[in-house]
């Protein structure tokens, strides 16, 4: 890719981390390529030699921009904000910004990866279910008592932050694998929120160039 290129982002519609990439494009207007890497295909795309040079972690999301090729979602958008600070998605306060990469965090490593393809694959068939609601449920008991007291209109106060890009992809996961979110209405409404906000909506794996037919909006 040329300097002047448009960064390209190496993304699975449905991957949850890449979605929290999605997002952070959109929300400060980056334009972007997607080279979409099919996790499910041909034994999984993200093990092919093209994209492990990419990644060696052999995961999505991967962006190139800048002439450097960035693997890890939260990696990503910290250098998005560093690069391209508006609108801010860390906030200025020392004290709101750990309590962003406290959520960021608990999502991006006590939550997500847990219930990942890659571990369900070694759970078992008749197992992966009450293993994902069991990694889900177990972080999102905790996440609600936290937003409890972090939360304004979004999950840290007023303003969207990195901490609401990881939420709403992993809320649309909880309703994947089936979780009651009744118990969850702090999470709940600030996931509702959000979605109507035109940048969450436009990176939904529904409008995604590599979305099936049966599952676009």
């Amino acid at each position: 890719m040329t300097e002047s290129g448009k960064p390209i982002l190496y993304s699975y519609f449905r991957s949850s981390c890449s979605w929290r990439v999605r997002i952070a494009l959109a929300l400060k207007s980056i334009d972007y390529e997607t080279i979409p890497i099919n996790l499910i295909k041909d034994g999984g795309q993200q093990f092919s030699e093209e994209f492990q040079a990419l990644n060696p972690m052999k995961q999505v999301p991967a962006l190139k921009i800048d002439g450097i090729t960035i693997g890890q979602s939260l990696a990503i958008i910290e250098y998005l904000e560093e690069t391209r600070p508006t609108p801010r998605l860390l906030p200025q306060d020392p004290k709101k910004r750990a309590h962003v990469r406290m959520i960021s965090d608990l999502i991006a490593s006590g939550i997500q990866p847990l219930q990942n393809l890659s571990v369900l694959k070694q759970v078992g068939q008749e197992n992966q279910l009450t293993w994902a609601q069991k990694a889900i449920t177990s972080g999102f008991n905790a996440l609600e008592q936290i937003l409890q007291s972090t939360a304004g209109r979004y999950c840290v106060g007023d303003e969207v932050s990195m901490a609401d890009l990881c939420l709403v992809p992993q809320v649309a996961n909880a309703e994947r694998f089936k979780v009651d979110l009744t118990p969850y209405p702090t999470i709940s409404r600030i996931n509702k929120t959000l979605l109507a906000l035109e940048a969450f909506q436009v990176s939904h794996p529904c409008r995604q160039p590599d979305t099936p037919p049966e599952l676009r909006a």
